[in-house]
């Protein structure tokens, strides 16, 4: 992909690209200033640049700045960079999301079964890709439903929905600067029609999530293309670790646009919050030097962060995934094979995860099915959470190795695909538990 720096977040196959510099998306910049606000402060009185705002929280050491109006990017850098205490500066890119399928046969399977005491649609619980990783095997045998609080870092969640109530935490809008992290309202409520929990949500790769098109086609606009992401997302991970907790990290809005400055301050965020795992289902095909320390950052502080390797259909290093410090996650198909639309190879791929036509949550109480490794990453995050109930001691070392004890398929998936009994158990073994 030519001059472009690529994201991967949602619904269905969910392209996301990050416009690498049209001129208003890289209008801001990053910069890590050592000596702290103070400092830059001055710096940009003397550049004419104006800072907008702490990213690292209380580190004080990075921020997002406004460079002054008519001077070429390049340019304010490259005087940016000389100045005194700056250890570094980036554009803050836009990220831009884009976005296939026969609905499965779960997706209409809504006969109500008891899910950890909630109420669920049976295609939902018991869809292939919980045999095929051996979920309930683990969760049984270990007698263990997940633990600790994940962050998913996503277009925010419905923190109305039924199955998540007992399972949300307090979350954040970066996109609006404020507590909560829902998705909901990104939509105008009063343009749409009524809608209750008995229709069905598949992504269609001409529009995006269709949400039963006879009753509605507000989805299907172009400002709501990843609208239900996040809540997709989060049923997966509440589908693997019903216990754990969940914290809605909105960075992204509803057309699959965000900034890298918004993610920046989600991963901050989550870390001082005690979060124990980062949920990542987005891809950027260009390094940014923040993102590596912020995530460094993370897991110095014990936090295990997971992402999602896109959907180009190529071996290709992507990021976060391809950090050092991050694990990631390719798509396969029901039948063990690499997705066609996933990338692969090691890295950035770690292990594989059923990632195509999976039944998840999706706004208003409802369900959804989705395509891409968006899907399958939250397989690898919820079987984190479920090693933190049988032992807590757990780091992005430990949680890796566990993760490596995978069904081996090829080279392009890594370690192979996950097997959340033989990874859960690989922990209990190294902590001396089983």
């Amino acid at each position: 992909m030519k001059n472009r720096a690529a994201v991967c977040l949602l619904s269905c196959l969910l392209f996301v690209a990050v416009l690498s510099a049209p001129a208003e998306a890289q209008r801001n910049v990053i910069v890590r200033e050592s000596l702290g606000q103070p400092v830059l402060q001055t710096t940009c009185f003397l550049l004419n640049c104006r800072v907008i705002e702490s990213i690292d929280g209380s580190l004080g050491q990075v921020f997002l700045i406004a460079p002054p109006l008519n001077v070429p990017l390049i340019t304010f850098l490259g005087e940016l960079t000389g100045q005194l205490g700056i250890v570094d500066a980036e554009p803050d890119l836009l990220l831009q999301l884009q976005q296939s399928l026969t609905a499965p046969n779960g997706l209409y399977d809504t006969t109500p079964v008891n899910y950890y005491g909630t109420s669920v649609w049976d295609g939902y619980a018991n869809q292939p890709a919980v045999q095929i990783i051996n979920l309930q095997t683990a969760q049984s045998s270990f007698a263990i439903g997940g633990a600790g609080i994940v962050a998913v870092i996503d277009t925010g969640v419905d923190t109305t929905h039924p199955v998540l109530q007992t399972v949300l935490v307090q979350g954040h809008d970066f996109t609006r600067n404020r507590d909560g992290g829902s998705e909901l309202a990104d939509v105008n409520q009063s343009s749409m029609a009524v809608v209750d929990n008995t229709f069905v949500a598949q992504l269609n790769q001409s529009s995006m999530a269709v949400v039963d098109q006879q009753q509605d086609s507000t989805f299907s606009q172009s400002q709501y293309a990843d609208f239900g992401h996040g809540t997709m997302v989060s049923g997966i991970i509440h589908l693997v670790a019903p216990t754990a907790q969940i914290m809605p990290l909105k960075a992204f809005h509803a057309d699959g646009t965000g900034n890298l400055s918004d993610v920046l301050r989600a991963i901050y965020f989550a870390t001082h919050k005690q979060a124990n795992v980062l949920n990542m289902s987005f891809d950027f095909s260009t390094y940014s030097q923040e993102l590596d320390k912020a995530l460094n950052y993370a897991g110095n502080n014990g936090v295990i962060s997971v992402a999602s390797v896109g959907n180009d259909g190529q071996q290709v290093t992507v990021y976060p995934a391809g950090l050092s410090s991050v694990m990631g996650v390719a798509s396969t198909s029901n039948n063990d094979t690499l997705s066609s639309f996933s990338n692969y190879g090691q890295p950035p791929v770690w292990v594989g995860a059923p990632g195509e036509g999976i039944v998840t949550l999706y706004p208003y109480g409802s369900y959804a099915a989705g395509w891409g490794t968006s899907f399958s990453t939250p397989f690898v995050t919820g079987t984190v959470a479920l090693m933190l109930s049988v032992n807590p001691g757990l780091n992005q070392q430990s949680a890796a190795q566990a993760m490596s004890n995978a069904v081996y398929i090829s080279p392009a998936l890594g370690y192979g695909r996950l097997d959340v009994n033989q990874a859960v158990g690989a922990w209990c073994h190294a902590a001396g538990l089983c």
